[in-house]
């Protein structure tokens, strides 16, 4: 059985996240301890509130330089995503520097936080398999990624301007809806990483 570590560092929809990965067929291990990576296939990095605030606790729980380490399948959620680039507006943050890029303020936006559910539109990628570009995800969030390369966006939608939804460079995969609050296209989501973590380890 797939066996996907969902990391606990204090702020994240855990339980639904988890509930979503084991219906797709996965084992799931909610830890915030490094030693939950060690055998896992795939790796859920989720997040609310600030970047600033996750990364004290992923500093503090030991996880900053296991994470930047991982090689396998990762999926970010939210924060999960924002904390993959290199530095957020939110708080003056450094984050993991996965990716190149940064975290901004959402610009044009009549009201922030941004709640509520959006059209999110994308070309062809292994995450949004089965799931038709345009469907409806829920968002809760003030800051959005801007990666250095246009490439990593695999997913944009609008909220005063269009800003990156999803992105994607090799392996490292992330939303900054919340799947596990969007229904069955969430659902679905979930699955397409549990998939993806499968094939990797059939592939080993």
């Amino acid at each position: 059985m797939t066996r996907i570590a969902v990391v606990d560092h204090g702020a994240g929809n855990l339980v639904s996240i988890a509930q979503g990965l084991e219906r797709a067929g996965a084992e799931v291990v909610v830890s915030g301890s490094p030693t939950c990576l060690e055998d896992a296939d795939g790796v859920v990095l989720p997040g609310v509130g600030t970047t600033g605030a996750a990364m004290e606790r992923l500093t503090a729980a030991g996880m900053v330089e296991p994470l930047r380490q991982w090689k396998g399948p990762l999926l970010g959620i939210c924060v999960g995503l924002q904390l993959f680039f290199e530095h957020s507006e939110e708080d003056a943050t450094d984050a993991l520097g996965l990716i190149p890029g940064r975290v901004a303020q959402l610009e044009g936006a009549p009201l922030l936080p941004h709640i509520g559910w959006n059209d999110v539109t994308f070309n062809s990628d292994p995450l949004f398999a089965g799931v038709p570009s345009g469907t409806t995800f829920y968002f809760v969030h003030s800051f959005a990624v801007v990666p250095a390369e246009t490439q990593t966006v695999i997913a944009e939608t609008t909220y005063g301007r269009p800003f990156a939804a999803a992105a994607r460079s090799g392996q490292l995969v992330g939303v900054q809806f919340h799947p596990e609050r969007s229904g069955q296209a969430g659902l679905r989501i979930l699955a397409n990483f549990v998939a993806s973590c499968e094939e990797r380890t059939d592939a080993a």
